[in-house]
């Protein structure tokens, strides 16, 4: 049975990824699945459930690759290693992980409370990561911990989108760290007054 479960969460997360959680009917993940549509009930309670069930797996994956990050590195080195597990559940879990940046927000009632919960708990996880490299004096003291999560959430949750099959995401972790703690200007030549 609990193959079987395994089984419709990854399916149905595919087909969730790919049509949308309203473009995607039971009858659908059942008939992806070779069975009858009543079969899915022994499995599931709802489609309610299967969509906070999946974006539930994609909170534990993100939160699992966070646990993995050295408490005792530096601030730079804790940051690049929690960049690298972001981008290493997307590109592993590319299903999931879409329905945890996107399909969520058609969760309702206590589900949707719950997730909710789950997803403020993974960004502050990611503020408290800056804050403490600040409160160190390994990161500048102006740095917002809310604003640098920010901005680099959102770049890394919608990697779903534009991250290439087979990409290396420790390098792409590390590129990224690298523009966000160097700058995009430090090394720049001088403007000339003639310049554009």
């Amino acid at each position: 049975m609990t193959e079987r479960r395994a089984e419709l969460a990854r399916t149905a997360a595919k087909l969730f990824a790919e049509r949308g959680f309203h473009g995607t009917s039971m009858g659908d993940i059942a008939e992806a699945m070779g069975i009858q549509k009543a079969s899915l009930y022994s499995l599931t309670q709802s489609k309610q459930q299967l969509l906070f069930d999946i974006a539930s797996a994609g909170a534990e994956a993100f939160h699992q690759a966070l646990d993995g990050v050295d408490e005792e590195a530096h601030a730079v080195e804790r940051i690049r290693q929690a960049l690298r597990g972001h981008l290493r559940v997307v590109a592993e879990q590319v299903d999931a992980a879409t329905v945890f940046t996107r399909e969520w927000r058609y969760l309702e009632g206590d589900l949707m409370d719950e997730f909710v919960a789950q997803r403020r708990r993974y960004e502050e996880r990611w503020r408290e990561l800056f804050r403490d490299g600040v409160e160190r004096g390994e990161l500048r003291v102006d740095l917002r911990p809310s604003d640098a999560a920010l901005l680099v959430l959102s770049a890394a949750n919608w990697a779903y989108t534009w991250l290439p099959g087979g990409a290396d995401t420790d390098a792409l972790a590390d590129r990224f760290v690298s523009i966000v703690v160097d700058g995009i200007g430090g090394y720049s030549a001088p403007r000339t007054a003639n310049a554009p």
